[in-house]
């Protein structure tokens, strides 16, 4: 039996889904460099484990965007939310660093599935002027899921140890996978088109997106470890580091749905540039940290950076996938997310190599030069190819919002 929804119906259930996804990774921020270091486990270790992540993000992203192309939306999504509570149950009873990075390899897995189909989905339902609001009332949803994972990982780990926090998201998964089942999506208003991967990635729009992706999950993610290592360095436990991410969670979640909105304004490429000089910046900045409370007003100064490198991008990607003539927003969306596999595989494991060897002042005077360096990137074919980044569909009549 299933119910019939709306398309903002679709798009709360993709909230939830990503929600969920996110609420699994971020749990193990405060966590696992603790769990990890008990174990034996150096920095630059941990560093590679949250990486690892990255390795199956890679390699699923793609291929499950082409085979949701084809078999629809809905069963892909029920599988990953499968995987993702696979994975969570992995971690809850892990004993080692194989078991903890075979964990982290199925939650990458889910990862892929979970957010390439859902933005596949809201791009086949949306035009272009309306994906940037549901962009961002998605991105604000699961934006919360930092605020919830840091902070409950945190205080459930020092509460119950490994098991309750990820038993917890593995409850919450198994429930969102039947709601997937349980209601049936509505009918796509972009017909799906089978497009060769070689075609999309050829795309100059495109692949200048997916370079610009790299280097926002890159930052992004090379943060988590390290300022937890950081925060620690300077007597902060993993209670008040969850905390922290939680406080980012915050200014993130406000941030995005006004950021969707200016997207639809003023562009997405736009957008995006200016995300990435704001984060060059604010990864500076978070080098003065002296306590805890100056970590929290530059980790949220960063928080809202980043917000600006993500929502612009996932527009940006839509964008650049249609004013390109294709219909394959699974496989668009797919080297999105191998893009952001490529960032989570290398941020991490660069980070903690580099904080193992020159600090964290130093780490981030030679990160930030390579944003500015992508955002010249960025803007250079911007310049030269800016129908793509002002493509305007027709628009579709709303059913609400």
């Amino acid at each position: 039996m299933s119910v019939r929804s709306s398309r903002f119906t679709a798009v709360a259930l993709v909230t939830l889904a990503t929600f969920t996804d996110i609420v699994a990774y971020s749990v193990a921020i405060p966590v696992l460099p603790d769990f990890s270091r008990r174990l034996g486990a150096s920095p630059t270790t941990i560093g590679i484990l949250f990486g690892s992540f990255g390795i199956t993000l890679l390699t699923v992203s793609i291929p499950m965007g082409a085979v949701s192309d084809r078999l629809g939306r809905r069963w892909p999504m029920i599988g990953g939310l499968v995987a993702l509570a696979a994975a969570t149950v992995l971690f809850a009873f892990a004993t080692s660093l194989p078991w903890l990075f075979a964990a982290r390899l199925v939650q990458g897995a889910a990862d892929a599935i979970t957010w390439v189909v859902g933005f596949a989905l809201i791009a086949d339902l949306f035009s272009a002027e309306e994906r940037g609001r549901m962009t961002g009332f998605v991105m604000s949803g699961t934006t919360a899921a930092v605020l919830i994972g840091p902070t409950m990982g945190g205080w459930l780990y020092e509460i119950g140890g490994l098991a309750v926090p990820f038993l917890a998201v593995t409850i919450l998964a198994t429930l969102v996978a039947i709601a997937f089942a349980w209601i049936d999506l509505p009918r796509e208003r972009t017909a799906r088109e089978i497009v060769p991967i070689g075609a999309v990635v050829r795309t100059p729009a495109i692949a200048v997106c997916a370079v610009t992706v790299v280097a926002a999950s890159g930052t992004i993610s090379m943060m988590e470890p390290v300022l937890a290592l950081h925060m620690q360095s300077l007597g902060i436990g993993p209670g008040r580091v969850g905390t922290l991410f939680g406080c980012g969670a915050i200014a993130s979640t406000i941030a995005h749905p006004v950021i969707g909105r200016l997207t639809d304004r003023f562009g997405a490429g736009r957008l995006t540039l200016v995300g990435l000089l704001a984060s060059a910046v604010s990864v500076t900045l978070v080098t003065q940290t002296w306590s805890f409370q100056s970590a929290i007003a530059f980790f949220m100064l960063g928080a809202v950076s980043s917000a600006l490198m993500i929502t612009p991008s996932l527009t940006f990607m839509g964008e650049a996938t249609s004013a390109a003539g294709i219909a394959s927003f699974g496989v668009a969306y797919g080297l999105y997310n191998m893009a952001w596999g490529a960032g989570l595989l290398g941020g991490p494991s660069l980070g903690g190599f580099l904080y193992d060897r020159m600090g964290f002042s130093r780490l981030a005077l030679v990160w930030a030069p390579g944003l500015v360096a992508v955002t010249a990137l960025l803007a250079r074919v911007q310049s030269r190819n800016s129908p793509s980044f002002e493509h305007k569909e027709h628009v579709w009549p709303t059913d609400g919002l």
